[in-house]
Formats: C-alpha cells, sequence, structure tokens
C-alpha cells in the first residue's frame, strides 16, 4: 500500500518575518510547501527556495490567490498592512475576504492566521482594530480556521522586538508617555512557530481563536529594564510624561531608532492597549514543550547574542544558514538586528593571490598592521591603561596563525588558509569588534587579485555609539592605509 502523500500547506507572506523562518519549520516537520509572495525574486536566497513551490499572486487579486490556494491543504494566511498608509484597513478587509473566498473554494481543510491579542473593555488602536476584524472574516470563512493571538513577538527581525532593542540601547534617560505601564504578554519566536506548525494538525472541529503568549506578563517599562540586564547595560531611568501623545511618540520612536515611522506608529499605537493571554486551551491541542514556553530573558538572550555573532559570520565566505528563528535572516529588513557599525575596503593588486595571503597571515606582532603605528601604539597603551591587553601578547607564530591564537589584542575566530582570516577584539572596548580579510582572485574584469577589509562593530549602549563616532576621523587612516599596505607589501615580495 502506497504512502499517504504529506499534506501541502501553502504559506502567504513568505517574505516576511514570520512566513520566512515558518517555512523551514514545515519543511523539517515532512510537510510539503508552496509559498505566494508578489515577489518571488526576494526568495531566491533562501536557503530553501529549492524545495518548495512558488508562485507569484497578490493577495487582493482574486484569480492570483485562487490558483495559490489551488490543492492546498493548509493555508497559512500571513499578511497584514502594517505601515500600509492611511487606506490600511480596508487593504487588510479586502485581502482577508479574498482568501476566505478563495480557500473555501478550493476546499482546503484548514486555514490558520497568525493575529494580535485582543484586549477586553478598550478602545482598540486602529491597528489592532483591523487585526481583529480580519481575524473575524477568516473564522467566518466557512473553513475550519484557527486564529492564534499574539502580543509582541521577541525575536531579531521581529518590528516590535527591534523598537524595544533600539530605545534600550539608545537612551539610558528615556522620557516616556504612559504606554509605557500597559501591560503585555510577549512571546517568542520559537514558541509561535512551534504553534503555527502544530496548528496543521488540528481536528476539522477546531474553528476558533486562541491566545498565545510566554510565561511573563509586564509592562515596557519593564521590558526596558529587562532587556537593559540581559544586554549587559545599565539599568534605563524613566521618566513619565502623560501628554505623549500616540502620534508624538511614533515621531519620538522614528527620530530615536532607525524603525520607520509608518510601522513603529501602529505599534506605538497599539502599545497603549492591555494585551495579555486571558486562556491557554491552545496547549490541549498543540502541549507546552517539557521544558516550558520560553521566558522573556532567555528570548531576548538568543535574539541579542545570535545577530552579533551571525551578523559577521560569513558576509563573503558562504552562505551561513540560520540555526534558530531567533536568528537573523538576509532578507530581514536593513533596520533589524541592532546597530552594527561597517569600514570595509577593498584594493586590486597585482601581487599573487599566495603572496597576499602570506602578508595577510603574518600581520601583527612584530611585522605591525600595516598603517599609522604610531596609531596603533597609543590604541595598545590606552587599552592597558584601562586594564586590557594592549598589545604585548603579540604572537606565537610570525608567518603561521591558527583558530584561537592571540594576536596582540585581537583573537583569531575564523581561519580558511589562502582565503580568510578573522579576528575578534578583546581589547577593551564598549561594544563587540571584528576585522576580517578576504583573498579573492579574478574578481575584477582583468582577473586581479582582490583584497577585501572589514572592520565591524557591535556598539554596547550609548557609549559605544559614542566611542565608533570618535575615532570615525581616523578610519581613513587606519583602516584605508592598512588595506594599501598590504597590497603594497605583496607586490614588493612578488
Amino acid at each position: 500500500m502506497a504512502a499517504e502523500e504529506p499534506k501541502l500547506c501553502l504559506v502567504t507572506g513568505a517574505t516576511g518575518y514570520i512566513g520566512g523562518r515558518l517555512v523551514p519549520e514545515l519543511l523539517e516537520a515532512g510537510y510539503r510547501v508552496r509559498v505566494m509572495t508578489r515577489s518571488p525574486e526576494r526568495l531566491r536566497d533562501r536557503p530553501w527556495a529549492g524545495d518548495v513551490e512558488v508562485v507569484r499572486a497578490d493577495a487582493t487579486d482574486a484569480g492570483q490567490v485562487a490558483e495559490a490556494c489551488a490543492g492546498a491543504d493548509v493555508v497559512y494566511y500571513l499578511v497584514h498592512a502594517l505601515g500600509g498608509g492611511p487606506a490600511f484597513e480596508e487593504t487588510d478587509r479586502r485581502a482577508a475576504r479574498t482568501m476566505a473566498e478563495a480557500v473555501r473554494e478550493a476546499g482546503a481543510g484548514r486555514l490558520v492566521h497568525l493575529g494580535a491579542l485582543r484586549p477586553q473593555g478598550e478602545e482598540l488602536s486602529p491597528h489592532l482594530r483591523s487585526r481583529t476584524e480580519v481575524a473575524e472574516i477568516l473564522l467566518d470563512s466557512g473553513v475550519p480556521t484557527v486564529v492564534l493571538r499574539a502580543a509582541v513577538v521577541l525575536g531579531s527581525g521581529s518590528a516590535s522586538f527591534e523598537m524595544l532593542r533600539y530605545l534600550t540601547e539608545r537612551l539610558p534617560v528615556m522620557v516616556t508617555p504612559r504606554w509605557v505601564h500597559s501591560r503585555i504578554q510577549p512571546i517568542a519566536v520559537r514558541d509561535v512557530l512551534r504553534y503555527l506548525v502544530g496548528c496543521a494538525r488540528l481536528p476539522a472541529s477546531v474553528n476558533r481563536a486562541f491566545d498565545i503568549g510566554g510565561p511573563d506578563v509586564m509592562n515596557y517599562a519593564e521590558m526596558m529594564q529587562r532587556y537593559a540586564v540581559v544586554a549587559g547595560l545599565p539599568r534605563r531611568r524613566i521618566l513619565r510624561v502623560p501628554l505623549f501623545s500616540p502620534s508624538l511618540s511614533s515621531h519620538w520612536v522614528g527620530l530615536i531608532t532607525p524603525v520607520p515611522a509608518g510601522i513603529a506608529r501602529p505599534l506605538v499605537e497599539s502599545l497603549r492597549n492591555t494585551v495579555v493571554c486571558t486562556e491557554h486551551d491552545i496547549a490541549e491541542f498543540v502541549p507546552d514543550p517539557p521544558e516550558g514556553l520560553l521566558g522573556f530573558d532567555e528570548a531576548v538572550r538568543l535574539a541579542v547574542a545570535r545577530v552579533r555573532d551571525s551578523a559577521v559570520t560569513t558576509r563573503w565566505s558562504g552562505a551561513s544558514v540560520p540555526g534558530a528563528p531567533s536568528d537573523p535572516l538576509p532578507t530581514d529588513p536593513d533596520w533589524a538586528g541592532g546597530t552594527l557599525y561597517v569600514d570595509e575596503r577593498t584594493r586590486a593588486t597585482t601581487a599573487d593571490p599566495a603572496e597576499l595571503w602570506r602578508v595577510v597571515e603574518g600581520i601583527g606582532g612584530d611585522t605591525g598592521w600595516y598603517s599609522f603605528p604610531l596609531a596603533w601604539r597609543v590604541r595598545g597603551w590606552l587599552d592597558r591603561a584601562v586594564g586590557g591587553v594592549g598589545l604585548r601578547r603579540g604572537r606565537r607564530d610570525p608567518q603561521k596563525l591558527f583558530v584561537g591564537d592571540a594576536l596582540d589584542f585581537w583573537r583569531v575566530e575564523e581561519l580558511e588558509r589562502g582565503r580568510l582570516l578573522r579576528l575578534r577584539a578583546e581589547m577593551r572596548l564598549p561594544g563587540l569588534a571584528w576585522l576580517e580579510f578576504h583573498v579573492e582572485h579574478g574578481d575584477t574584469a582583468d582577473g586581479a587579485t582582490v583584497l577585501r577589509q572589514r572592520a565591524t562593530f557591535a556598539p554596547h549602549g550609548l557609549t559605544g555609539h559614542a566611542y565608533w563616532w570618535a575615532i570615525a576621523a581616523f578610519h581613513g587612516v587606519v583602516f584605508g592605509g592598512m588595506v594599501k599596505g598590504i597590497a603594497r607589501a605583496a607586490e614588493q615580495r612578488g
């Protein structure tokens, strides 16, 4: 007897935050996956792109949506017009009705939607009002539907989490509106995805909304304070200003953070509402994991630590597949993932790639850093003055490096001999820093060897931002001189 073919899951919004992370989870669970997107080209770099069927469709085009839904067993509706302008409610309404009709006509067995927690007895923000209306349209579709209602989703790339990250990291003293004291029940993105995948197996008799949230209930001010603790920042001072309107707050958020104002405004407006779960019935169908739901502190720790590590892991050295939903994805918005300052320089050279690599691998110690020697000595003296290692460690071997070697006030973090050297700073810094060299052959029209050099800095609090800008004027001399000096040394050897 032939084995039953796995269910086909249609994921809409696959280029979005949740959709892009849901697809690999469904594939790992053994489902066939089709994705619906207006821009299939945005999916080309996803590691799972070759494992799914891709359909181009606009969520408001009935014909295109019907074609996307044909043959689907489970449809995940993850589309909403956050930041979509003044007519977003009508856009949301029209898209939801189009999808509801298409799913019903296609005979799908299950419709799953991720919505927002609905406050009880409060006036809803326009964003929450629209999310509530969409949920009602889908539940009335005639197809067994599950709506998962969540508040703030914790994970790198989530708009609400990124706003929390930037506000906390950039403002040691914050003048805040009343909404910072509204109660919120955030949830880790890992648990959101586990619930979404689990909904594909629900019996047809289940047609309802479920509240989903993590184990912690707090207000926004407490979330900022606890974020600061996890991120190793000093306690934040919060000064409440009662007359701070949502409109003014969204402009303030737009000024302080890189989150676009069109996205910040609906998020800020929604924060004035109490968004706390009133039930946990979903556990009857998708049981909690043995270790329990992920708490706020652990979810933040994963998002903060992994985004900084993966932000520099393999920019040139090949594709890196994120290891968890809390990791950043290449297709996340540019403003996601926290601030990361980068100084990148490229130098074409006539030197043989092997000679160029020998210069790169021999850097530091008695050889020096090929630019502004006095600046490097001064930086070493300053580091020792504040208890750092300075330049006194030198290097173990004058020619060869190995992963884990100390190199002046750096540590060899990654080494692909002949191609890549990445160093992690161990000097005293208000943040994390890396210096990376990459040797490429034939990367130009004339086949010249190319040296790519990249300095990356992840600031730690306001002091970290101030540090980067205080030394920015010297980057041209130090980093620019370094890439030129290394190339020149390799040419002279040849």
